[in-house]
C-alpha cells in the first residue's frame, strides 16, 4: 500500500508530467480568444479531433462575432452538423456572438464570471478560455481529468467542482494551465478509461489505487 501524502503524490506526479509534456498546447486549433470559446463551445460531448475537423469552414466563413451575426443560426448548424449537439451549440454560438457585440465591444471578457454568462459556455469552458487566451491560473476539469484524479488518489472523486478544488490545493497556480492539459494528455496516451495495464502505466504503477 502507497503510504505517500497527497502533498508528495502530486508533487511525483508533476514530476513525470513535466517530463513528457514539457510546454503542452492547447489541442483546439484556434487563431483568438474568440475562435478560441467557440471551439471549446463546441468540444462538449465531442472530441477535440472532430471540432478541428469541423472549425477550417466554420472560421473561415466567421472567425469574429461580427462576422458571425451574418449568418443565421441554421447556417451555422449546416457548418458545424457532424458534431454533437449541433443544433443546440449553433443557436448558442450565434446568441453568444450577438452577446459580446451589445456588453463586450466584441471582445471576449478575461473573467470566469463575465464568461459563464455567455450562453452554452459553463465554468469549464470559461476555464479553458481564461487560461489558455488569457494565460490566467484556472484549472479546467472534464470529465476525463476527474477520473484520473480519483484513480491516482489525489482527489476523493466525488464531484468535478470537488476534484477541482482538491486539484488547485495540491497544485500551485504557476503549475494549473499546464497540469490540466498535461493530466489530457496523459491519459490519453498511457491511462485510458478501459483496457488500461495499471502495471505499464508510469504513475498508476507507483501511484495509483483501486478503481
Amino acid at each position: 500500500m502507497n503510504m505517500m501524502s497527497r502533498e508528495e503524490k502530486a508533487a511525483e506526479i508533476g514530476r513525470i508530467l513535466d517530463q513528457l509534456y514539457p510546454n503542452p498546447e492547447p489541442p483546439l486549433n484556434h487563431t483568438s480568444p474568440y475562435t478560441l470559446l467557440i471551439a471549446v463551445l463546441m468540444s462538449a460531448q465531442t472530441t477535440d479531433l472532430r471540432v478541428n475537423m469541423v472549425t477550417p469552414d466554420l472560421f473561415a466563413a466567421a472567425s469574429t462575432p461580427a462576422e458571425m451575426v451574418k449568418l443565421t443560426p441554421a447556417e451555422i448548424q449546416a457548418l458545424i452538423r457532424s458534431i454533437g449537439l449541433a443544433p443546440t451549440k449553433s443557436r448558442n454560438i450565434y446568441k453568444l456572438s450577438q452577446m459580446l457585440l451589445d456588453e463586450h465591444d466584441g471582445k471576449v471578457p478575461e473573467t470566469l464570471a463575465e464568461l459563464e454568462k455567455l450562453p452554452g459556455v459553463g465554468h469549464k469552458t470559461a476555464s479553458v478560455v481564461v487560461s489558455a487566451a488569457f494565460g490566467k491560473p484556472a484549472f479546467p476539469v472534464d470529465t476525463h481529468i476527474h477520473r484520473l484524479a480519483k484513480r491516482w488518489g489525489v482527489s476523493n472523486g466525488k464531484n468535478v467542482k470537488q476534484t477541482e478544488q482538491d486539484l488547485k490545493q495540491l497544485f500551485p497556480p504557476e503549475e494549473w494551465n499546464r497540469r490540466h492539459l498535461q493530466i489530457i494528455f496523459y491519459g490519453r496516451e498511457h491511462c485510458p478509461a478501459r483496457q488500461h495495464d495499471p502495471a505499464a502505466c508510469m504513475i498508476c504503477s507507483k501511484y495509483g489505487v483501486a478503481e
